[in-house]
């Protein structure tokens, strides 16, 4: 590329985020060039990704939109039609179905290395400039671009430039912009397991003092997914010593602690799969735009787990953000007051969901008397109240 030649969109990070936004610029005619450090492991059937998402129907059908969904699908997603939810300590459970909402499922459970693959594959096709690997090392700003300084001496100038790298993200750190939030001293255990009685294409969490653990119906080798299928994956909100502890422990050990935490409708258990664990915490950026920067997915929000919303919440980024670029028309995509409307609105949306999860967290995560007494009925009263069971799904599914 010329030094001289102005890009539409340079996006930096390609995870899912960052691959989806490049691929959804890209899709409607702006230039585009994608900047990751290394390249994506090729994604293997035979070898299941530990980092699975509850995929919501909204970014489906933003990655249908890019003609990265039918891949997915053809290769390996479990839909989901129902999902319960209880706590330990007693009350009804909160329970929600397909059929309750005119839906044929409620969502997919996706691996994180098969959309990235599937994302990846669509790039160089849909005519994004690709430097990898390489990285960020400077950024400079003036009224009309930004333009970013890689390691490798290119430079690469653009009209926006999408910040997508992640939690620890360099590019936020050029832009001048810090971070809000808190580590949880909590760990995400997650593995495959099977079980002895069929999952029911159910997503399943119990609430524990220690932490949320939660099943996810999983496609099993071979096909044997659906209302038959009897693989899950597991992921286990535990205390930072007590997650090391779980890790340590060897197969039969730890079985037998999962299955008196989980208690639950799925019998016996055998594990399928190595147990790997990743440190929680609540981080949100304090502003998401600095000049012609924007700041999405991890980059800006670090959420708790236990809704499996933190994939979610950044293409929903992603899709407002092409929206914006959309009504720009032949107008300056990066302009302040433009970037300045989609900020105001993501940004809100993502400290809203980042707090109710801590919040929910707190609260069921805790072994005090008052909340132990409160959160059982509160969960069976909201599964008794329609409306309040449609607007939960509702958010949970940006539809």
């Amino acid at each position: 590329m010329s030094r001289r030649e102005m890009l539409d969109v340079v996006v930096v990070g390609a995870g899912v985020v960052g691959a989806a936004a490049a691929l959804a610029f890209a899709r409607d005619g702006l230039q585009v060039a994608l900047v990751e450090a290394r390249e994506p492991v090729r994604w293997r059937a035979d070898e299941a990704d530990l980092r699975v998402y509850a995929f919501a129907p909204d970014n489906a059908a933003l990655l249908d939109s890019v003609g990265a969904w039918q891949p997915v699908l053809q290769a390996r997603a479990q839909p989901y039609r129902r999902m319960c939810v209880w706590d330990a300590a007693g009350g009804a459970p909160l329970e929600f179905d397909a059929d309750g909402f005119a839906r044929s499922e409620l969502g997919w459970i996706v691996e994180n290395g098969l959309l990235v693959d599937r994302l990846w594959a669509q790039q160089a096709a849909a005519g994004v400039r690709i430097h990898c690997p390489d990285h960020v090392v400077a950024l400079q700003q003036d009224a009309t671009s930004a333009t970013v300084e890689l390691d490798s001496g290119r430079r690469l100038k653009a009209r926006l430039v999408v910040a997508a790298d992640g939690a620890g993200s360099r590019l936020r750190e050029l832009a001048g912009v810090g971070v809000g939030g808190h580590a949880y001293h909590q760990r995400g255990v997650v593995a495959f397991v099977d079980t002895e009685h069929p999952h029911q294409a159910t997503c399943w969490q119990r609430f524990l003092p220690t932490g949320p653990l939660a099943f996810l119906p999983f496609v099993e080798d071979g096909g044997g997914g659906g209302v038959a299928g009897r693989r899950s994956s597991i992921v286990w909100t535990l205390p930072d010593a007590e997650a090391e502890r779980m890790l340590a422990m060897d197969d039969r050990a730890f079985l037998q602690a999962l299955e008196r935490a989980f208690d639950g409708p799925l019998g016996a258990m055998r594990a399928v799969s190595r147990r790997a664990a990743f440190p929680l915490r609540l981080q949100l950026a304090r502003h998401v735009v600095a000049g012609r920067v924007a700041i999405i997915g991890d980059a800006a929000h670090a959420v708790h787990p236990l809704a499996g919303q933190g994939v979610n919440l950044g293409l929903r980024d992603v899709a407002a953000l092409r929206g914006t670029l959309r009504a720009a028309g032949d107008g300056d995509i990066g302009g302040p007051e433009r970037l300045a409307r989609w900020a105001r609105r993501r940004r809100s949306e993502n400290a809203l969901a980042a707090y109710s999860f801590d919040g929910i967290n707190r609260l069921f995560s805790n072994e005090a008397m008052l909340p132990t007494l409160v959160r059982g009925p509160l969960l069976g009263m909201v599964g008794k109240v329609p409306a309040l069971t449609h607007l939960f799904w509702r958010r949970a599914a940006g539809v």
